[in-house]
């Protein structure tokens, strides 16, 4: 599998149910750099198992709506936005958040993540339409 088809196989897997997904996609030694609304995080392997299993409990649902995935050997860059569909409201679904991804692949896994996500205004919408979906 290449870089791009793992990472593009980890977006579409169903991380809001799925409790393998860590495991199944994650180098033990990774780290993600992450950079949000709340600051910076670097997030281990186990930091990351326990942030997913916080997201198994609060959404029924993720979908990522891609403009870019762009591989290079063993690094793949996304630019994505995630949509949720919230345990509270499981037929309605709401953008949360657009990311910028950088992931290096090691051993056919996730190792190295650099991200910075932010939260989606859906009131802007020249931001919302520079997110629309492409077909990668």
């Amino acid at each position: 599998m290449s870089a791009k088809e793992l990472v593009k196989a980890f977006y579409e897997s169903d991380l809001a149910n799925d409790s393998t997904i860590v495991p199944k996609f994650f180098h033990k030694d990774c780290e993600l750099h992450w950079t949000s609304s709340h600051g910076f995080s670097l997030l281990k392997f186990n930091d990351i198992s326990n942030f997913f299993e916080g997201t198994r409990k609060s959404y029924d649902a993720l979908r990522f709506e891609f403009t870019h995935l762009i591989e290079m050997n063993e690094y793949v860059t996304t630019r994505h936005t995630l949509f949720a569909h919230t345990i509270e409201n499981p037929d309605s679904e709401i953008a949360l958040a657009h990311f910028s991804a950088l992931w290096e692949i090691k051993d056919n896994k996730l190792y190295r993540g650099f991200e910075i996500s932010h939260k989606v205004d859906e009131t802007d919408l020249v931001s919302m339409n520079s997110y629309k979906e492409i077909k990668i």
